[in-house]
């Protein structure tokens, strides 16, 4: 524990709604929902007037529909909140170096490693330009906390959402968490909470009377004892500046369980494939390849393959999973397939190979040029091995991927692609310009034409094969979001 609150915790306000409601005018001030949109999505984010209407994190799309059928419902869009928690994450690194994330919307600081603030009234002023520059940076708001320790800076920040600071001076401790429910800590999760209120604990406050005895005889020694720690407000975790992913992974649940043995191995595949982007924007490789299945019984069967060497490349990855599927006993039916990689290293075996073709190379032509100077001959450099994109054919060859519906090694050209437009989807028509889907259905596309800043844009509707509409790139977010006007 600290003498000084100089523990700052940062927790972006209903963080994927929020973005969503800043990229899309119409949106502002609007329920928001953020999830999985099939029959069996799960609600990611919800913004506040949703929730003022019930609606959760967690909850089943299906039942959020119910609590709130006017809402907007969107699918994720990760490359944005990305960027948006970049430029977040980049203002709390000019506060210090010791920045601990936890996730795209929500880190510790500690202000005194970056003599940023070694009081109160420092640590609330640093906190208050943070908001500011937050806000002018992205459009959003923030919520922070400030403390002597982590757990009580992020119980700080829940006390101030939303849009607020909230600060807790050491020494007022026992007494500010002392009413609150014993869930409010970390690690009391619905279990645990369960089995303290059958004890008739409910509160803080009658968790630290309990006394670490009683505690350790309740819920065993390692358990007790951190409960009674936290319960008097004791923390004395530092702010851990890396974090490093163990593991890189993406799954998808299906609105109807697959039973079709090749769309199953079509999936693996292409889930295969998104794992191996997101493993290489993280900039990392993996050794060991994850295959995660879920039953049409909910059974959860998961196999894994460790390689030789660590890889990001998209083929290994795609044929581990392959290989991992032959192994699983598909019948009755999948509900979510899930792909990932573990084991990760910031090179790849493949590096390691080019490094050493690349040295043998390098020392053939010197060996080549010198004998040629030796015998006056001036000949050219022995070659060395054939580059990545010989061995594939070059470019467009064996190694290229392949548009759907196009001919493939000579083949005959398959039927094009049926055209998906989820609610939320970014798009491009060659005569509006940039705007996003907001639903679709019975062969036609619903578009609003807006973009971050703007006004409330216009509404059109177009054949789902439309040749100018297209699937684009979210527009980043700039500055505060315009004055909403009126069509």
């Amino acid at each position: 524990m600290r003498a000084a609150p100089t523990i700052l915790h940062l927790d972006m306000d209903a963080f994927y709604a929020s973005v969503e409601q800043a990229a899309k005018p119409s949106l502002r001030g609007k329920a928001v929902i953020v999830g999985g949109l099939g029959p069996r999505g799960v609600v990611a984010t919800a913004s506040y007037e949703a929730r003022r209407l019930g609606v959760h994190s967690a909850m089943p799309t299906a039942q959020a529909r119910r609590l709130c059928p006017n809402g907007a419902y969107l699918i994720p869009r990760f490359t944005l909140y990305r960027a948006v928690s970049d430029l977040v994450m980049a203002r709390l690194r000019e506060l210090s170096p010791l920045v601990e994330p936890l996730s795209l919307d929500e880190a510790f600081v500690d202000l005194e490693a970056g003599g940023a603030a070694f009081d109160a009234t420092g640590a609330r002023a640093t906190a208050e330009r943070l908001r500011a520059d937050i806000r002018a940076a992205t459009g959003l708001s923030a919520s922070v906390g400030l403390a002597g320790s982590k757990m009580l800076a992020k119980v700080a920040s829940e006390g101030a959402k939303p849009d607020g600071l909230l600060l807790i001076e050491p020494g007022t401790e026992r007494e500010l968490l002392a009413p609150m429910s014993v869930r409010t800590l970390p690690g009391v999760g619905p279990a645990t909470g369960e089995h303290l209120r059958r004890a008739g604990i409910t509160t803080v406050g009658e968790l630290a009377e309990a006394g670490e005895d009683e505690l350790v005889r309740m819920t065993g020694r390692a358990h007790g004892v951190a409960l009674y720690r936290m319960a008097l407000g004791l923390d004395d975790r530092p702010v851990v500046a890396e974090r490093d992913a163990k593991s890189v992974s993406v799954e998808d649940t299906f609105d109807v369980d697959l039973h079709d043995r090749v769309r199953i191995r079509g999936e693996v595949q292409r889930l295969a494939e998104r794992c191996v982007g997101r493993l290489r924007a993280s900039g990392h490789s993996g050794r060991t390849i994850v295959l995660k299945v879920r039953r049409y019984d909910f059974s959860t069967l998961t196999r894994s393959e460790t390689l030789r060497g660590p890889t990001d490349d998209p083929a290994v990855v795609r044929e581990a999973a392959a290989r991992l599927l032959e192994g699983v006993d598909t019948t009755g039916g999948v509900r979510l397939l899930g792909v990932g990689v573990s084991g990760l290293a910031d090179y790849t075996q493949e590096d390691l190979f080019a490094q050493a073709e690349a040295q043998a190379e390098a020392e053939e032509r010197d060996a080549a040029e010198a004998k040629g100077q030796d015998e006056g001959a001036g000949g050219e450099a022995a070659a060395g091995p054939p580059t990545a994109d010989a061995a594939a054919g070059g470019v467009g060859g064996a190694g290229a991927p392949v548009p759907v519906g196009e001919a493939a090694a000579g083949g005959e050209a398959g039927p094009p692609p049926e055209r998906r437009w989820p609610a939320g989807t970014d798009v491009r028509h060659g005569t509006y310009g940039p705007g996003w889907v907001q639903g679709s259905g019975v062969g036609r596309v619903t578009v609003r034409f807006e973009q971050p800043g703007s006004a409330p844009g216009r509404v059109r509707t177009f054949r789902m094969d439309d040749a100018e509409l297209e699937a684009s790139d979210p527009l980043p977010l700039v500055g505060e979001p315009a004055e909403e006007e009126t069509e």
